[in-house]
């Protein structure tokens, strides 16, 4: 315990060197990415979005990377750090959805970069999309379910819908359904998108499904396709192979490839004709597709069609194997000769991918447009073909034998043809004020495109666009794999080229491909040091032109005898290992070198000369990690030290001007771990003035008796005396350990606060006061996983940083972080329109669906399709009718607002092949337009109107049918009349729903059948409309019975009350039975007057209301409001309107009143009706005993009246 109190009291009398900053706090500091730039590590998932032209990229820990046009990128963070199962766009509404494998449906909001919603979905999603001219949703579950969900395009969320399409309404025979089909895949028909939806499940049933009559019209697979097979398989991918969606094409477990035929409504006569053909039997698949995938039993993971000019098009295929195949990936050309000649290109992968897309890109340039097939490893690399070399070698193969293989190009950092190994960073140069341009598109165009795609050079030319010393900021100096030094202009988060330096010697300028691993400069003096792999140290003098403010100096890449160049001098040292270190003293006469042989060279700069060459001897590792040249007391004297750390945490001093150590003794920690990093704090001897780049930062004008040495490890950082260090005596300040992960970097920041920064293996980043090393702020940046280098290896990782705190880390040669620490410091420009991907300008641009002109070929599995386009030819090609937008919206928020089947409970299906469609129902249809739960959210008044209208038309046609009826029962010889009248009716049905009418029809005998059978169902109509018509009058008879029989016990019970009146001395007899007579008269009138509606039986004025919704609250409010601005108002319709667009503009919070006002009545009205059904389930038998008394009762009374004397009696008012 004694021992315990002396180090506190030592630690209490410490004294805080002079030079250390007090005023640095928990607020001042804020470590955050402040930019990510390339492909970020762990990616899965691709999307793109075509108008936009912007590419997503999703990771397994919940980041999704997005790029825009010129070389714009943005980093987007899920709270939930978990992998994404489907990734898409809404095309060019600036909405990209994520869903995750916790089935959660993330809305993002593209512009602004936020998380706007996150929707849950309470079932295991399966497959999921989004149609794209409406905003409605698709997701199919495991259980075989599909629900629509609407995205609201205001405020960004989804809501469930009541439409759904339950597994046993489109399976096929519900006997044969097993509980384990999920939908694997949705696609909605392109030439119908708001009326049809192509569901795929996993045991190969396909099913197209009429979203208005919310029924099955054509399935295939299933057992035809077990029966092809004779095995069992399930589906895996899928994708149209036409541009109106005729074809489809489906892969599965097997590796079986089918192309089907699918109906589509592009005119009457194809699709009644094809309707025709796959009832009569046909219902297998129209083309099989060999390409080796069922022999090597790959499963086809993903497809892809891409047009091309109508006529023919490019299937993509790529299969998922454990194993890397040369037949992974294959693309196969789609014309009319398929069936008779498979034309097909494999690629051999570098790796497995997981995903693939095909992007498009124009160059403003020259205004052409690249296609690009991008794949995404395994790995997480992300590797592009040129879709045009791909479109060459298809077509070449149709006439050439062998023609030129297209090869792809992997997307790595745009910073050198090798990795990064070495890196510094130099931060708010003084010495090189801005003048530069602060147009980022001009910026964007002069750096380095990312994608081979991006091209944003001119065109023809093929050489880099150099910027200029003067106008770099900040300076980032990168050290290269092949021996590379390049210069870039750090300004901006895009790296602006400014110099690359391959000249090795005076006469060599080729690049030696020996890595870097070691960089020293100085721009105050010019001076450049590297060091390699091979123990080679190369200094470098720079020209003194290039760094002049406002110089015009252009640097050349590498060097010329003729040419001007950065380069004054080279000169050349070997030493032994490779070079891990390095450090000048402070007047630049001394350069240290260490290595990872342990070996402390001291080099001469000017001859160069090896002054001398120690080696550090060490138990555990070899290695100098960090040196420092410093002046401190020994046994009295002032002396030139050279301070040394090893890799095995261990420091010791050794004469700087000898190479002697002072002290046989070696200060190192009790469990010592592999040095990262070590830095003198408040010493006088500074490696080299103002900013120079070095492993740290040297605080000056601190007396050197109170200076201390920091040293930081994997497992610890201590901070020691340095006067007991150059003694060989270990002394610690303070000290640190970590225990949760292993810390993998670190480095100190001095302006404007000093300060500790520690990187560790997870990603974490803490920050720590000098010298106590008090924890300040921690932090993690989601996606940054640092490895620590073994030995004789080249880490992965290469992290500087500036002496204000800013970062910038390189992964591999996939993605680079930028970090900042202080919260008020702006040391990059640009950081807004560098991370704006998405364009305003293009959200109104109006897309034009067409087909190009095709030729006169009609034969193999295309040729349907093209006499369909022949037949709807135009003068400007080919051009589907467009859907109306608004129309398709309020259609569809009538139609999914609806339950189309009950909740819970599946109904049988309906499918076109078995020919039994159900007869028309008008009084199946909902037209109730009083209950408000019915509206669609964000339509209230529209919604409303189109139900009033709907309503209108049906009571028309109900009109017409009985008129047609009454005409047939006078003249039922004359049969046609009546069957006009009926086509019309139901050619107005069929055209209100987007259905060919018969008349459109040119056959004339399938116009007759038609109409034959339409007439039968309208006959049917009519009997039934008969039948109600009758089960209403009667129902109207009983009505009538019984209000007489409730009339007579209420007069009954009004004669018993006036008898026990006058018992108690009031009126006489004959009074009460005058009053009674009076009672009678009036009761019979109202019961005569008050007949009960045919059809519908007495609605009980006793029982409770339903409650308004929170609208319809919020209405109360707003109609008082509204009168008192627009007094002279009298529509209803205005008033519904503006209230539906003022409730929309609020935002939640201004929502919750009313809200909690719904819910309260809400809850009042299930109290109250739950009381009322209590009481008449209570009172049914008791009505029964009161009403056989009080006939007993009016039977007696009768006789009375019988006995008596039967007078006339005056009416007595009262």
């Amino acid at each position: 315990m004694s021992a315990f109190v002396k180090k506190l009291v030592e630690k209490a009398s410490l004294k805080k060197p002079v030079g250390f900053s007090d005023n640095i706090k928990p607020d001042d500091v804020n470590p955050r990415l402040v930019f990510h730039y390339g492909i970020p590590t762990g990616s899965i998932l691709l999307a793109y979005d075509s108008i936009q032209q912007i590419l997503a990229i999703a990771t397994k820990d919940g980041r999704i990377k997005l790029f825009g046009k010129n070389g714009s990128q943005a980093l987007l963070e899920s709270s939930e750090t978990v992998p994404s199962k489907f990734l898409l766009f809404i095309e060019n509404q600036g909405v990209l959805l994520n869903i995750n494998v916790n089935n959660h449906i993330e809305v993002w909001d593209v512009d602004r970069k936020c998380l706007s919603y996150v929707h849950n979905f309470e079932k295991e999603i399966a497959s999921f999309v989004a149609m794209q001219h409406v905003p409605y949703l698709y997701a199919g579950d495991s259980t075989g379910t599909l629900s629509v969900l609407r995205l609201d395009q205001e405020q960004w969320y989804i809501e469930q819908m009541k439409y759904h399409i339950p597994l046993s309404a489109s399976h096929g025979k519900t006997n044969e359904v097993e509980c384990d089909i999920a939908v694997n895949c949705i696609l909605p028909q392109p030439a119908a998108e708001s009326k049809r939806a192509l569901i795929i499940y996993s045991d190969g049933v396909i099913t197209l499904w009429a979203i208005q009559e919310s029924k099955a019209i054509f399935t295939a697979g299933g057992t035809t396709l077990q029966s092809l097979s004779h095995e069992t398989k399930k589906v895996t991918a899928a994708c149209w192979a036409c541009p109106i969606g005729s074809k489809v094409v489906v892969g599965y477990s097997n590796g079986d490839i089918f192309i089907w035929s699918v109906p589509c409504p592009l005119n009457s006569k194809t699709e009644q004709a094809f309707h025709n053909e796959l009832c009569s039997g046909q219902s297998a698949p129209v083309c099989k597709l060999n390409l080796g995938y069922r022999a090597d039993k790959i499963p086809i993971s993903k497809l892809k069609w891409a047009d091309v000019d109508g006529k023919s098009g490019r299937l993509y295929v790529l299969g998922s194997s454990d194993h890397l195949s040369a037949n992974l990936l294959q693309v196969i050309l789609l014309n009319e000769q398929t069936e008779s000649r498979t034309i097909k290109l494999s690629i051999q992968l570098p790796e497995l991918c997981v995903d693939m897309e095909i992007i498009s890109s124009s160059v403003e340039q020259n205004k052409h447009r690249y296609d690009s097939l991008l794949l995404l490893g395994k790995s997480g690399h992300v590797y592009t073909y040129d879709n045009s070399l791909i479109e060459r070698y298809l077509i070449q193969s149709q006439t050439k034998s062998s023609p030129s293989l297209p090869k792809e190009v992997t997307v790595e950092l745009p910073f050198s043809d090798s990795r990064i190994t070495v890196s510094k960073l130099v931060t708010n140069n003084p010495c090189m004020p801005y003048s530069g341009d602060e147009n980022f598109d001009v910026l964007a165009k002069n750096s380095l495109p990312l994608f081979p795609f991006e091209g944003r050079q001119k065109e023809g030319s093929n050489s880099t666009n150099f910027s200029s010393f003067s106008t770099a900021r900040n300076l980032y100096i990168t050290g290269h794999n092949n021996g590379a030094i390049n210069f870039w202009d750090a300004s901006c988060p895009l790296l602006l080229p400014v110099a690359s330096l391959t000249q090795q010697s005076d006469n060599d300028f080729s690049l030696t491909g020996v890595p870097l691993t070691a960089l020293y400069f100085a721009y105050d003096s010019r001076i450049l040091i590297s060091g390699d792999q091979s123990g080679m140290v190369r200094i470098y003098k720079l020209k003194s032109e290039p760094f002049a403010p406002q110089s015009s100096f252009l640097s050349l890449q590498g060097s010329s005898k003729k040419g001007n160049n950065i380069i004054r001098s080279i000169k050349l040292v070997k030493v032994n290992g490779a070079v891990l270190s390095i450090r000048t003293s402070q007047n630049l006469k001394q350069l240290a070198i260490g290595s990872d042989q342990g070996y402390v060279s001291l080099i001469d700069p000017e001859g160069p000369t090896l002054l001398y060459e120690r080696h550090i001897p060490s138990e555990l590792s070899t290695g100098i990690i960090s040196t420092h040249f410093e002046t401190s007391k020994f046994h009295g004297f002032e002396k030139n030290v050279l301070i040394v750390a090893t890799k095995d945490s261990s420091v010791l001093a050794l004469e700087s001007d000898t190479g002697n150590t002072l002290s046989s003794s070696v200060v190192h920690p009790k469990k010592p771990s592999r040095a990262l990093f070590m830095q003198i704090l408040g010493g006088q001897g500074v490696s080299g003035r103002g900013y120079t780049v070095s492993d740290g930062v040297s605080i000056n004008n601190v007396n050197y008796d109170d200076a201390i040495l920091l040293l930081c490890a994997e497992k610890a950082v201590y901070v020691y005396s340095l006067l007991h260090v150059v003694e060989g005596t270990k002394k610690v300040h303070y000290k640190k350990k970590f225990h949760s992960s292993s810390c993998c970097w670190a480095s100190t920041f001095s302006t404007p606060s000093d300060g500790l920064v520690l990187l560790f293996s997870d990603g974490k980043i803490q920050i720590r006061s000098l010298p106590e090393l008090s924890l300040l702020k921690e932090t993690s940046v989601n996606g940054l996983m640092l490895s620590t280098s073994k030995a004789s290896s080249i880490s992965d990782n290469s992290v500087s940083s500036s002496h204000d705190g800013e970062i910038i880390i390189v992964n591999g040669d996939q993605e680079l972080f930028f970090l900042s620490i202080f919260l008020c410091m702006e040391a990059y420009r640009l950081l807004d329109p560098a991370s704006q991907v998405f364009n305003k300008d293009l959200v109104n641009a109006q897309a034009i669906v067409s087909l190009p002109s095709v030729k006169e070929k009609k034969k193999g599995i295309f040729s349907s399709v093209i006499k369909e386009n022949k037949g709807t030819k135009s003068k400007n090609g080919l051009e589907l009718e467009a859907e109306d937008s608004r129309k398709s919206i309020e259609e569809l928020a009538l139609i999914f607002s609806a339950a189309n089947f009950p909740t819970g409970v599946e109904t049988e299906t309906k499918i076109i092949n078995n020919d039994e469609d159900d007869d028309l129902d008008i009084d199946d249809i909902d037209i109730d337009i009083e209950d408000p739960k019915e509206k669609p959210k964000g339509h209230p008044m529209i919604e409303a109107l189109n139900k009033q209208n709907i309503k209108n038309k049906f009571q028309t046609i109900k009109g017409k049918l009985k008129h047609a009826k009454v005409k047939n029962d006078k003249t039922p010889a004359n049969e046609e009349p009546r069957e006009e009248k009926a086509g019309a009716a139901v050619d107005q049905i069929k055209k209100r729903y987007g259905y060919v009418s018969s008349g459109e029809s040119s056959a004339a005998n399938m116009a007759k059948t038609k109409l034959s059978e339409n007439l039968k169902k309208l006959q049917g109509i009519n009997l039934k409309t008969t039948e109600m018509q009758d089960t209403a009058r009667s129902f109207s008879s009983m009505a009538k019975e019984q209000s007489k029989a409730y009339l007579s016990v209420l007069g009954q019970l009004f004669s018993l009350s006036r008898r026990g009146y006058a018992m108690k001395g009031g009126r006489s007899k004959a009074d009460t039975r005058k009053a009674e007579s009076k009672l009678s008269v009036k009761k019979g009138a109202a019961a005569g007057k008050k007949a009960a509606p045919k059809g519908k039986p007495a609605k009980d004025p006793n029982k409770p209301k339903r409650p308004a919704s929170a609208f319809f609250v919020f209405m109360e409010d707003f109609r008082k409001q509204y009168k008192e601005k627009h007094p002279n108002n009298k529509s209803v319709a205005a008033v519904g309107k503006a209230g539906g667009d003022k409730w929309k503009s609020l935002s939640e919070a201004e929502k919750a009143p009313y809200v909690a006002k719904a819910e309260k009545r809400k809850v009042e009205y299930e109290k109250t009706l739950e009381d009322y059904n209590k009481k008449m389930d209570e009172g049914a038998g008791a009505e029964e005993d009161e009403s056989d008394k009080s006939k007993s009762e009016v039977h007696d009374e009768d006789d009375e009246d019988e006995d008596g004397s039967g007078e006339d009696e005056d009416d007595d008012d009262e």
